[in-house]
């Protein structure tokens, strides 16, 4: 049953209020080939039992043998059962937006300790209450410094995520400030002579990936020094952020602002998402930041509370006038980061992030013995490019084999020297030493 609460005179007086002649011109904007120019071609509704048998026999076509190979930001890590349990507990079951702190302290407390965790991990002094997603608070984090600066033009390296340098540029597309985008090098770091050139007084920020999209760990403190010298913001990028359990902090670094995505704790690859983005910044910068903050407080009784802080609900309702039109967060994703990581403790990152850098060089090894070079030399941590003569070729013959065997980067760099053949594969906790042998060996033909 279809259920339309507006009646025809509804739908006329709202078009009437805001000018247009019907409801098809309200998408004038897509183009007409576009549009579909007939009902959804949908079978019949199912009633449950047939519903769930349809959807035991799709789930049966999964093939999970193995982890994939494949990271480019989104990577597969083990999630602990407990986490999805923890997940269920009835003190999370409280107001989706968190305006009223008498009936929002479970979801009010887990998002404080959320930002605690960020804090910690990005060697920043306060974060937000998570964001949308990595590319999003990338995004956020550029127009934040065009505030902080008064400046127009944001200088991002061309080893940030690709995907996340299409957000920021549909964002920045309605501003009309300017970005230029900095190559990197043959050792995969971004071109240190490049971004000297490129940063002038008009950059507001400088944007770098930490580790970068092509898995290296970018040259953070010198593209730091660069943007300090011309009076720029820094933002450092983390999508794998099991990485901050064994790098160093980007704020000890000279990062300004860190950004990115918790996916990798608590929250499985999911095709792509959803997953929690994080933003940190020096306080400094607090009065900017997009998103809500939550803060601890103790009410009369003297008992500690938790509540949202620094802004009014008004201030994400301001249109152009806001800080920021995000008004919402990855709240479920972001829950999940924090349970997972609070089961780890400080020890147990650091176990996990050491054997993921163990198995990113177990993974380069067992490569480099079946003859596949790695395409960049810089550091790296759980992530490189390998040559593998036709990336394209390696990735259909072994899914034939259930193997995702990793991205090709000739999809987004088609001007590398070596663009057909570079193989971007990952390796972590999940891939066994036995897998990665296999793989190497599969890979090599």
């Amino acid at each position: 049953m279809r259920y339309h609460p507006h009646t025809p005179e509804d739908v006329r007086a709202m078009l009437d209020a805001i000018g247009a002649e019907s409801l098809d011109a309200l998408f004038r904007s897509i183009p007409q080939r576009l549009r579909l120019s007939r009902p959804l071609d949908l079978p019949p509704a199912a009633d449950e039992i047939t519903l769930f048998s349809e959807l035991r026999a799709l789930s049966a076509r999964n093939d999970t043998a193995h982890p994939p190979f494949v990271g480019a930001g989104c990577y597969a890590h083990h999630v602990p059962p407990v986490v999805d349990q923890l997940l269920l507990r009835g003190e999370f079951f409280t107001a989706y937006t968190p305006y009223q702190p008498e009936i929002s302290q479970g979801t009010l407390q887990a998002l404080f300790e959320w930002q605690t965790f960020v804090c910690l991990l990005t060697g920043m002094d306060v974060s937000n209450a998570s964001m949308y997603d990595g590319a999003t608070a990338t995004a956020e984090a550029a127009l934040m410094a065009t505030r902080v600066t008064g400046r127009s033009k944001i200088v991002v390296s061309a080893a940030v995520h690709p995907e996340y340098r299409k957000v920021l540029a549909t964002y920045l597309r309605s501003t009309g400030d300017e970005i230029a985008t900095v190559p990197f090098g043959a050792d995969g770091r971004t071109d240190l002579a490049a971004l000297e050139k490129a940063v002038d007084g008009e950059t507001a920020a400088v944007i770098v990936g930490y580790p970068s999209f092509l898995g290296v760990v970018d040259a953070l403190p010198e593209a730091a020094a660069i943007a300090k010298r011309a009076g720029a913001l820094t933002i450092s990028v983390t999508a794998e952020a099991v990485a901050l359990g064994l790098l160093q902090a980007p704020g000890a670094l000279g990062a300004d602002v860190a950004v990115g995505t918790f996916q990798s704790f608590g929250n499985p690859v999911s095709f792509g998402g959803p997953a929690p983005g994080f933003f940190a910044l020096r306080e400094q910068y607090l009065r900017q930041m997009p998103g809500r903050v939550c803060g601890a407080t103790v009410d009369k009784h003297g008992r500690r509370g938790f509540v949202l802080t620094l802004s009014t609900r008004e201030q994400h309702i301001r249109r152009e006038k806001a800080t920021s039109n995000i008004c919402t967060n990855s709240g479920l994703c972001a829950l999940a980061a924090t349970i997972h990581l609070s089961l780890l403790g400080k020890k147990g990152l650091a176990e996990l992030a050491r054997l993921n850098y163990a198995r990113g060089r177990m993974l380069k090894d067992a490569l480099g013995r079946a003859g596949i070079a790695p395409v960049f030399s810089a550091p790296a941590f759980n992530e490189m490019a390998f040559d593998v003569g036709d990336a394209e070729a390696v990735v259909a013959r072994l899914a034939k084999r259930g193997i995702a065997a990793g991205a090709p980067l000739g999809r987004w760099y088609p001007e590398l020297p070596k663009a057909k053949g570079a193989l971007l594969c990952v390796a972590t906790e999940l891939h066994t030493p036995e897998l990665i042998e296999l793989f190497a060996q599969s890979v090599k033909g």
